[in-house]
């Protein structure tokens, strides 16, 4: 039963489609990108990268988050931005 379970678990992962978008901005046009692309819809993890390509910090988010619940990743999103002159965002998507 165990095995069973690992293969359909394996076969769910290998049949999700998720699409990666690496985006380079400016500290100060992050959270509009974020926003940005938030509102496009599907986000399913938000990465900071420095611009050497090293992940600062990762945001999962549960899709169809708004509002409130997004508050708190904007407040962390713009407080690493801050340190950073410029970063890459890498924003994943379920295509």
């Amino acid at each position: 039963m165990g095995t069973a379970e690992k293969k359909n678990e394996g076969s769910f992962q290998e049949n999700a489609k998720v699409v990666v978008q690496d985006i380079k901005v400016a500290a100060e046009d992050v959270l509009k990108t974020v926003k940005e692309a938030v509102r496009e819809g599907n986000v399913r993890r938000i990465t900071v990268k420095d611009r050497d390509g090293k992940v600062v910090a990762t945001f999962p988010l549960a899709v169809g988050v708004v509002g409130v619940v997004l508050a708190p990743v904007l407040a962390a999103i713009g407080a690493i931005t801050a340190i950073l002159s410029d970063c890459t965002l890498s924003i994943e998507k379920s295509a």
